[in-house]
């Protein structure tokens, strides 16, 4: 690890001094980053392609950040919040329990426990060519430089919302029931607060991989609001990967339902392990509106959700793979008993 300089920070207003956004590597360091659970961006200081000048640590912040408030118009998670602390919550269990769930299935009992909310949603990609910086074809960490997954191993990598530029996988499961449940995303800035829907955080890679959200410089997300809403009991996380314990999606779903009898009134449809960032299968929600749910039904608007898809070699499965983790999402929440 590069030598760096270390503050915390005793409010918002000096955190926002950091930059936050953009690319910081062998190819592009940057001179401050913020650090909240660390369990990102320590891994990736050591591994040598993260390069920050100076870290801000932004936990002294976590008693007016850190708080779950729940109440007739939703649900709000301030960005400090540890996500095992949230994923333990008896009224998100209960209330929203694709969040609880998402949380729950991530990383380890132990990274839950350091991990926050606002630096999980903006978690780097696992792809191997972004993290291992031997191989200088990585447009994510060093523009300009070509992506070496394209024609290399790419078994985990994306197959929907990619560009010739980058095909790295979303790694988040938490993200994905954002997505389902219409969350807004709340951020403090050098020009104030501001709200957008946590849709719009990710861009998408196009021909700029290295800029992954639509976050400006200075701006930290403060919090999470995720409104009450028919489907949010009736809400479920499926996650496929290669073990069960501390492994990231090679395809996930998370669905959100609101049924008439076993007919859909109204479904949220987020998928992970198969994009380049959170994916809401808004396509798939309107081939289920109005039918009644079964396995036929849902596995019509499983197969709207990937028309689209493109594999790359070792990925091909993956369509397939995801089809079926929606598929199972939606039975499994058709069948939830909600009080």
């Amino acid at each position: 690890m590069r030598p760096f300089a270390y503050e915390r920070v005793p409010d918002p207003a000096a955190a926002q001094r950091a930059v936050p956004v953009g690319s910081s590597s062998a190819a592009a360091p940057v001179p401050t980053m913020v650090l909240a659970g660390g369990t990102t961006l320590l891994d990736l200081m050591k591994l040598d392609v993260l390069r920050p000048e100076r870290l801000l640590d932004i936990r002294p912040l976590e008693s007016r950040l850190g708080a779950i408030r729940l109440d007739g118009q939703g649900l709000r998670l301030g960005a400090l919040a540890r996500m095992a602390q949230v994923a333990d919550d008896v009224e998100v269990r209960r209330e929203f329990p694709v969040l609880a769930e998402s949380l729950a299935l991530a990383a380890s009992a132990q990274l839950r426990n350091m991990a926050t909310l606002g630096g999980n949603v903006l978690q780097r990609t696992r792809c191997s060519y972004y993290r291992d910086v031997s191989y200088a074809a990585c447009n994510k960490r060093n523009p300009g430089s070509g992506c070496a997954a394209l024609d290399g191993y790419n078994r985990l990598h994306a197959v929907l919302g990619t560009s010739e530029h980058c095909i790295a996988s979303y790694p988040g499961d938490f993200a994905q029931a954002l997505m389902a449940l219409d969350a807004v995303v709340e951020i403090e800035g050098p020009q104030g607060g501001r709200s957008m829907p946590f849709a719009e955080l990710h861009r998408a890679p196009g021909d700029r991989p290295d800029i992954e959200t639509t976050l400006r410089p200075g701006e930290l997300i403060t919090a999470f609001q995720v409104p009450a809403g028919p489907w949010a009991k009736r809400s479920r996380y499926v996650k496929v990967r290669d073990r069960q314990s501390y492994a990231f999606a090679a395809a996930s779903a998370a669905v959100a339902l609101d049924l008439d009898g076993d007919r859909v009134r109204g479904v949220r449809i987020a998928l992970g392990g198969v994009a380049t960032r959170p994916w809401r299968a808004t396509d798939a929600e309107a081939a289920l509106a109005g039918q009644r749910l079964d396995e036929a039904s849902a596995m019509r608007a499983a197969e709207v959700a990937f028309r689209d898809a493109r594999t790359h070699g070792e990925n091909d499965d993956k369509p397939e793979l995801g089809r079926r983790t929606l598929v199972r999402a939606l039975l499994e929440a058709q069948r939830m008993e909600i009080a």
